[in-house]
């Protein structure tokens, strides 16, 4: 890191650069022939040695450098912190979603009332007039059965605060979306937890959790708002949803949302086959190119739009031809999100994080399924098997 480059790697664009790596006094520095843009010049002279004249040598520039290089490590020792904090809170949440789920039979207004909390603390946090950055959850956190709930929740509220809905809406939002699924608390295990295609009765069966989800939260005491968004989070614009197969507005827009919402989170984490999870940025793509008849178009534009096309969770090549693992994105600036560089030269514990908005001359050149990268990538990354969001508010920067 004694150097004022952003990485060890990186391709030489101008004399200055050559300049600032005679200065280092290396003894050795590796080249790839192939990645040049054109033919070495003929040498003439032989290179010059470093003396150690040379290598102390500093001028205003390679100062001015430097400091621009420790104040960036400084922003991604911070950005580390938030994800560490970020990480614990969302573990806190997951904890609550558990005891919601055990409450709801024996103690169902206790149940509303630890879920109205816990939506509370995230609307008030998702309209504070700050940056909003909804991050990846590490792959250590494991896979967890309340994890949809919360992504579901967190992707919602994101939305609606895209598309400026009040802090009623969106706390109606965010209770519903909390408990969309308690109705499968209903369906047999052995339907819930099967990995095949499910018979056309077993799909009657679990078709069936709406309508049980709506008598629980009658009980719970929930918003006729939020119960109309229980029964219809199935639902589809062009009638090919359940129960009831409605249609365009006789679905009602909170609802039209959650079902975006839904949908997405299914096809990066399905209950049925595991294996067959869309990296999320195959997950947008499928939703907009062979399901767009199915959803709200303008809602759906906007969730994609918010998400960015690389959304948390995605694997991508960058413009250095860097691999990475997108960490977190805003949703107000989705094309510069935090990213985790493999760097081979790097213990992954200490890997660097970098933030493309601090990058001016780096961008993403392609999204990648982790199957496709090389075994020693796939194992520093660590792609989630299990994608999950949690979201942060943190000051406004200019």
């Amino acid at each position: 890191m004694d150097h004022p480059f952003a990485f060890s790697s990186f391709k030489i664009k101008n004399q200055q650069q050559i300049e600032m790596l005679r200065k280092l006094g290396l003894k050795r520095v590796r080249y790839t022939p192939e990645k040049s843009d054109c033919e070495p010049l003929e040498l003439l002279l032989p290179p010059p040695t470093a003396t150690p004249a040379t290598v102390n040598t500093v001028d205003a520039t390679d100062v001015e450098l430097m400091q621009a290089k420790q104040q960036r490590m400084t922003q991604l020792k911070q950005i580390r912190n938030n994800i560490s904090r970020v990480e614990y809170a969302f573990m806190r949440a997951a904890d609550s979603v558990r005891n919601i789920t055990r409450n709801i039979h024996s103690r169902p207004h206790e149940a509303l009332a630890e879920t109205s909390k816990l939506v509370d603390q995230m609307v008030m946090s998702i309209l504070k007039e700050r940056d909003i950055l909804i991050h990846a959850m590490g792959g250590k956190l494991g896979d967890n059965v309340y994890f949809h709930s919360l992504n579901v929740t967190v992707l919602s509220l994101m939305l609606a605060k895209t598309l400026n809905m009040d802090s009623e809406q969106m706390r109606d939002l965010g209770m519903a979306a909390m408990l969309h699924d308690i109705g499968k608390t209903e369906i047999p295990y052995k339907i819930l937890a099967k990995n095949e295609a499910l018979t056309k009765a077993e799909l009657t069966i679990f078709q069936q959790h709406c309508d049980f989800g709506v008598v629980f939260a009658k009980k719970m005491g929930l918003s006729d708002t939020g119960l109309t968004i229980i029964a219809q989070h199935h639902e589809h614009m062009d009638g090919s949803g359940y129960p009831r197969k409605l249609t365009d507005k006789k679905i009602a827009p909170l609802s039209r949302l959650v079902a975006i919402v839904n949908a997405y989170d299914n096809l990066c984490n399905p209950s049925i086959n595991p294996a067959n999870a869309y990296p999320p940025a195959e997950a947008l793509s499928y939703l907009f190119t062979h399901k767009r008849a199915q959803f709200d178009t303008d809602m759906l534009s906007a969730f994609i739009r918010s998400l960015g096309v690389f959304p948390p969770g995605s694997i991508v090549q960058l413009s250095n031809e860097m691999f990475g693992l997108v960490l977190s994105v805003n949703p107000d600036n989705p094309l510069k999100p935090n990213i985790l560089v493999y760097d081979p030269d790097i213990p992954r514990e200490e890997a660097v994080i970098i933030s493309l908005t601090d990058e001016p001359d780096l961008k993403i050149d392609r999204s990648l399924r982790p199957k496709k990268l090389p075994v020693g990538v796939r194992e520093y990354l660590n792609p989630r098997t299990q994608v999950t969001y949690y979201l942060d508010s943190q000051e406004k920067t200019d």
